[in-house]
């Protein structure tokens, strides 16, 4: 397994977030992003929990936000280097900010973002 601690896996996600062009990410609502080890399946490699925002009839402005987990410890197991960790945290940062504005899985596989 690599070793990366948390505050420069941490600096990854927040580089990660800084590829989302700036138009999606002003419509990013109301959500928060985590870096955790892991989660509750231990191959998890991140998670959105929430409403997406192609469902949010009546949100509300007193809602709890969002959250997307990014998991720290499956990623590095996975990555046997610093660039593969990089590419993969670019990924998953994607991927659950895609759940985010409604986009399934089946798509993001269509899109090749699997």
């Amino acid at each position: 397994m690599l070793e990366m601690d948390e505050e420069p896996f941490a600096e990854l996600v927040e580089e990660a977030l800084e590829l989302i062009p700036d138009a999606l990410r002003d419509l990013m609502d109301n959500v928060a992003i985590f870096v955790e080890d892991r989660g509750e399946d231990p191959d998890l490699l991140g998670v959105y929990e929430g409403i997406p925002l192609t469902e949010r009839h009546d949100y509300g402005g007193l809602a709890m936000p969002d959250s997307i987990v990014i998991y720290r410890l499956p990623i590095l197991e996975m990555c046997e280097t610093a660039d593969e960790v990089i590419e993969e945290v670019s990924i998953t940062v994607v991927h659950e900010i895609a759940h985010h504005f409604g986009i399934e899985d089946d798509r993001l596989h269509e899109l090749g973002w699997d």
